[in-house]
């Protein structure tokens, strides 16, 4: 029984997976590379549990229930009494083998590890664990508190009482799932990210502006957002690793990042969170930059 979860990473969604974990009655333990972060993931939830609060979606003291089940965490270590830890660090995939490598010696024999990736080889990460039989991926969808899916992945070693735990928790948390094999991306990116990369080539061949290709995905096909505006969301160098795992693990020309997509990163235009990408966010309404 999962009783107490760890995130490693308090960033958009490890912050977001610790709000709905804590919420739903888990105690959590939130952890970053320095308390500073950590407390910086900590204030996100605040303000959005007292968004809730004001929606009338939760109560008073169903948030000062969450926020009291949350505790904060500068180093692995801090997982040690955690039935289940989630990675949610950068798209990297060195950047997790690392982390796990570091994390286990710390874990209880019995606990569960998952990756929240959102394309790299479940398989991959488990094998830089100590326990591929109990590690998974469970991809949440960002925003996490709003989103209602997760992606449930199991590797090739992982155990069938493993995969029914994590159904389980992501159960209690109120969310929906979809279990995808273990190939790049998985079902939702597999998808998503070569339409993004799509619209991002028909701006690139200069076939309609940023606001006519939003629009005409909005207005045509009934997308609550367009494309431009979606990868600038996600972040564009998220956008541009994901397309890169495709590419690489499907060898298939279809993948290919889009060469302003990659152009955009390399300038440092990665949207929303640097405040410039396909938008200029520096003013009160975004501006398209071409």
């Amino acid at each position: 029984m999962v009783d107490t979860v760890g995130i490693i990473g308090a960033g958009q969604m490890g912050n977001g997976i610790a709000h709905v974990s804590a919420l739903a009655g888990l105690n959590v333990v939130l952890q970053d590379m320095s308390m500073d972060l950590a407390e910086k993931g900590l204030t996100v939830i605040k303000g959005n549990l007292e968004r809730q609060v004001g929606k009338g979606k939760i109560t008073p003291e169903d948030m000062a229930g969450a926020l009291g089940r949350i505790t904060l965490g500068d180093s692995l270590a801090a997982h040690g009494n955690c039935d289940l830890v989630i990675e949610a660090a950068v798209e990297n995939e060195q950047i997790k083998t690392s982390i796990f490598k570091d994390l286990c010696p710390h874990l209880k024999a019995d606990a569960l590890v998952a990756s929240n990736t959102s394309s790299i080889s479940i398989t991959r990460l488990a094998a830089s664990t100590d326990r591929a039989d109990k590690f998974m991926g469970v991809h949440f969808m960002n925003p996490v508190p709003i989103m209602k899916l997760v992606e449930l992945i199991p590797g090739i070693a992982t155990a069938d009482d493993t995969f029914e735990k994590f159904a389980a928790f992501t159960e209690k948390l109120g969310k929906t799932t979809a279990v995808s094999e273990d190939f790049p991306a998985f079902i939702v990116n597999r998808i998503l990210m070569p339409m993004i990369n799509e619209g991002i080539y028909t701006l690139y061949e200069g076939v309609g502006s940023v606001e006519a290709i939003d629009n005409a995905m909005m207005l045509g096909a009934n997308h609550p957002m367009g494309p431009l505006t979606l990868a600038d969301f996600i972040g564009l160098d998220t956008c541009l690793s994901i397309m890169q795992v495709l590419y690489d693990g499907l060898a298939d020309s279809k993948y290919r990042p889009c060469p302003l997509l990659v152009k955009y990163v390399e300038a440092g235009w990665l949207g929303r969170k640097s405040g410039r990408g396909f938008y200029d966010y520096g003013g009160d309404i975004p501006v398209p930059t071409r």
